[in-house]
């Protein structure tokens, strides 16, 4: 690898960095730990693509700390899987664009059967699904640092430290402990 690759990798890793550091936090944030932390019933986290995957680790992590947390795959909701949604369940919808029309029909199902809280995480705080949510937590337009800048990497970065932060920030609201933990991973080194 030449020294200018480096340097390109260096900046990849600089506008990660960056895409975390302009997350601006305010009372939404809040808000939605307190939904989160009322919740009844189990939240259910969904998004597409890379994003989706997100979505997905931030509900096991959910799990994993007291919450629980499913994910429900916005392809597959409109062919039954909306079933996995309950009246006691918070809906919490990741989507860069927040233009996503598979997470947009999820949130007007389940919108028409269940009235449930429903929290927007997203680059775009005036898009079409974050204007459908109740909450809204935006991680800001960011721009992506791949050669054609278009490859969702900045972008997922910054949402994956938000959902982490409000995945933490529930953990610490519950006064979730070690030995809660340990109960929780009873294998792997974590046990």
């Amino acid at each position: 690898m030449s020294a200018g690759e480096l340097q390109k990798a260096q900046c990849i890793l600089d506008a990660e960095a960056e895409a975390i550091r302009a997350i601006h936090l305010n009372d939404e944030f809040i808000n939605a730990v307190d939904v989160l932390e009322k919740c009844t019933g189990k939240v259910v986290l969904t998004g597409m693509g890379k994003v989706g995957l997100i979505a997905m680790k931030i509900g096991t992590t959910l799990s994993s700390t007291g919450t629980p947390a499913c994910f429900l795959h916005p392809g597959e909701a409109a062919h039954g899987d909306l079933g996995l949604i309950s009246r006691d369940d918070v809906l919490v919808t990741f989507s860069n664009s927040g233009k996503t029309r598979e997470v947009i029909e999820t949130i007007d199902r389940a919108k028409q059967l269940y009235k449930v809280p429903l929290i927007a995480i997203t680059g775009h705080p005036r898009s079409p699904i974050a204007r459908k949510c109740d909450i809204v937590l935006s991680v800001g337009q960011i721009k992506e640092p791949c050669p054609i800048g278009l490859t969702p990497s900045a972008s997922t970065t910054a949402i994956l430290a938000l959902g982490a932060a409000l995945t933490l920030s529930l953990m610490a609201r519950k006064n979730f402990t070690k030995a809660n933990y340990a109960k929780l991973h009873p294998g792997g080194y974590l046990g």
